[in-house]
């Protein structure tokens, strides 16, 4: 009895090692419009015979493939590659055959008696007469030509060189035998998303803080009119936390305190009230027209504007009436709120998505993403993902983005490290990272190789963000303006993807509630702030030479390119980024302690960089201006924090010549 796996055991190529593969075809991976989907294999066949390969690919709602060839790298292992030129799914796979065309001419090659190859030729010219009947015209007649040409009579050597002809072999490849052709077992994904998703700058702002003066209450209007401010800093995503009418039971006052009086404003995370829940504007901030023309402003300038979705509910949210089988209710008739031990959330029910009614919650759910999308809204930032189940977000986020494939969802979950892969498996476009708490040189090269040098980012989009509302971190809290400064650099770096909470940050707000909290004193979140923009030491200037300095060099914007390289100093970190060309090379070097001067001496790879050995180079400082002349692989950086906490250099290849020389005199 046959116990073969194949369904014909005469298919005798084998394929494994499949990469891109996100646990064996379960999930897809991702790529960004016009980027590159290069694909390897093992292949291989038993005995000397030659292998075709080729990399199958199509758009997800089309039934006809698209095919290229895999190139041997040696070792069994293929590559080839396709481009996603557009947005949505692809699927990808591999075949791959014997090509008995091109194993014929290896063996042909090697014959070297006449008569060995007179009878070669005849076995030869069978295999082209095959591919004629296979063929179409004109195709078909010029294999039948040589197909005649090697079974007449004459030099067999002058007939072999016929054989061997690379036109010959071009004609045969487009014929080939497939009949045994092997298919790796599983169609693979790809989810092609806008430029957006790889590369971004984000800018979070609370409407209502859009204020001049103290004790008054910002609108949509008023954030209109931060617009330009945001957009001149060099920001293209603007982030605003929910935007919902505001429960009054159980609501926060100020600084988290369960005692609010008339005045405090709320949580915007406690959503809902009688002016309505998730689908409704808050009355103070204005009315659902003034929201679209806010979208329509900010994309007059460059921005395109991000919501929140968090989804739970005050327990003033019309949800609570209307559907309570969307709660837990507790024994003695009330709802449980939300918990995270030690912190409690009073003021917000969460939904039980164990209810009976679990799929009118997730049609609900789904219909609130489709609402503010109809409004004008392609990118959400969804709060708490990972408190919601696994199965709810890849249905909602495949059916969202299977009509709106432009949809871009960065999942704010800061949980362990497999639920955070879990949710970016199951769809989410970007995800929030660990950066915020990696501070030191050592914690930073191995978190971000991890990102981006490992399988995980074929999924995992890092987005990162030095601060949050609801995040001080220590290393801001004591560091003062210059720890800012290093983590702006690093975050706009190290991340194609990255975005701060403003103004905060550029006025270096770094006030805790408390010693060994990470919560701000006084935080925006309970109460309304009305922000100085105009001071002196705003980092304002910073941001926007920071953001002009990735805007024009395409090496900071794509997270693959990676490279860090050795400094003779721990407080020092240096790497580099390159596009793929070489022409715009990138170096970085950071001095994370922001209390003291630090120097070290930065070792290059001159050959990997392209960098000449035995001729000085530029370094041309894109944050100072300076211009450096460096040569060989090691050089001195000195980083004064109080002045200049890092260098963003471009490379400049170019051999200096003795005008160089007296440009830095």
């Amino acid at each position: 009895m046959a116990t073969s796996s194949q369904s014909d055991g005469r298919k005798r190529a084998v394929i494994e090692g499949v990469a891109p593969e996100v646990d064996a075809g379960r999930f897809p991976i991702k790529r960004t419009l016009g980027e590159k989907v290069v694909v390897e294999a093992d292949t291989f066949v038993d005995g000397h015979d030659q292998l075709a390969c080729l990399l199958r690919y199509r758009k997800a709602d089309a039934e006809t493939w698209m095919e290229v060839a895999m190139h041997p790298l040696g070792n069994d292992r293929w590559r080839g590659e396709f481009t996603a030129g557009e947005l949505g799914r692809y699927g990808y796979t591999v075949t791959a055959w014997v090509d008995h065309f091109r194993t014929w001419c290896v063996e042909l090659e090697k014959r070297t008696k006449a008569e060995d190859i007179a009878s070669a030729l005849m076995i030869g010219a069978d295999l082209i007469e095959a591919a004629a009947g296979r063929a179409a015209e004109p195709d078909a007649a010029e294999l039948r030509r040589y197909a005649k040409a090697l079974r007449t009579e004459g030099d067999p050597l002058t007939r072999r060189s016929q054989a061997l002809d690379p036109l010959l072999a071009q004609l045969m490849a487009r014929s080939p035998d497939r009949s045994l052709a092997t298919t790796y077992e599983r169609e693979l994904i790809v989810v092609v998303d806008i430029a957006r998703a790889r590369f971004s700058t984000w800018y979070e702002l609370f409407p209502r803080s859009c204020v001049q003066e103290p004790g008054t209450h910002g609108s949509l209007h008023s954030c209109a009119e931060r617009l330009s401010y945001i957009a001149a800093m060099g920001f293209d995503v603007l982030y605003l936390p929910p935007i919902h009418p505001i429960g009054t039971s159980a609501r926060k006052g100020r600084n988290n305190t369960l005692n609010a009086t008339a005045e405090d404003p709320g949580s915007p995370w406690a959503i809902g009230s009688e002016a309505g829940g998730h689908k409704a504007v808050h009355p103070q901030l204005g009315t659902l027209e003034d929201f679209r023309q806010l979208v329509r402003r900010a994309r007059e300038q460059g921005l395109e504007v991000a919501l929140d979705i968090a989804f739970q509910c005050s327990p003033d949210h019309p949800y609570v009436k209307q559907a309570p089988q969307w709660f837990r209710w507790r024994p003695d008739g009330t709802v449980q709120y939300a918990e995270n031990p030690p912190k409690k959330y009073q003021d917000i029910y969460p939904f039980n998505f164990e209810s009976e009614d679990w799929q009118g919650l997730w049609d609900e759910l789904e219909d609130v993403f489709l609402y503010w999308i109809e409004q004008g809204v392609r990118i959400f930032r969804v709060d708490n993902p990972h408190t919601k189940p696994f199965p709810f977000w890849e249905w909602l986020i495949t059916r969202v983005k299977t009509q709106h494939p432009e949809v871009i969802f960065l999942a704010e979950a800061f949980t362990r490290p497999k639920v955070m892969h879990r949710l970016a498996k199951l769809g989410f476009t970007q995800s929030y990272t660990y950066f915020t708490w990696r501070n030191s040189k050592w914690e930073l090269m191995d978190y971000f190789t991890e990102l981006t040098q490992t399988a995980s980012r074929e999924y995992f989009r890092p987005n990162l963000w030095p601060n949050t509302p609801d995040i001080l971190n220590e290393y801001l809290q004591v560091g003062g303006r210059p720890a800012f400064m290093i983590r702006l650099v690093l975050a706009a770096t190290l991340g194609a993807n990255y975005g701060i909470y403003g103004p905060a940050f550029e006025l270096c707000e770094a006030r805790p509630r408390e010693p060994g909290s990470e919560e701000y004193l006084d935080s925006e979140k309970y109460e309304i702030r009305a922000w100085e923009l105009d001071r002196p030491d705003s980092l304002a200037h910073f941001i926007t030479r920071v953001n002009r300095i990735r805007r024009e060099n395409p090496a900071l914007q794509q997270d693959w390119n990676l490279r860090f390289h050795p400094i003779d100093n721990e407080a020092l970190i240096c790497y580099c980024k390159h596009n793929d060309a070489l022409d715009n090379v990138i170096l970085v070097v950071v001095n994370v302690d922001p209390h003291h001067t630090q120097a070290g001496w930065v070792e290059l790879p001159l050959e990997a960089l392209q960098l000449p050995a035995d001729h000085p180079y530029q370094m041309h400082d894109l944050l100072s201006d300076a211009r450096y002349l460096w040569q060989g692989t090691r050089n001195y950086v000195e980083l004064d924090p109080r002045s200049a906490p890092a260098h963003i250099f471009r490379v400049r290849r170019h051999v200096c010549t003795e005008r160089d020389f007296d440009y830095f005199m």
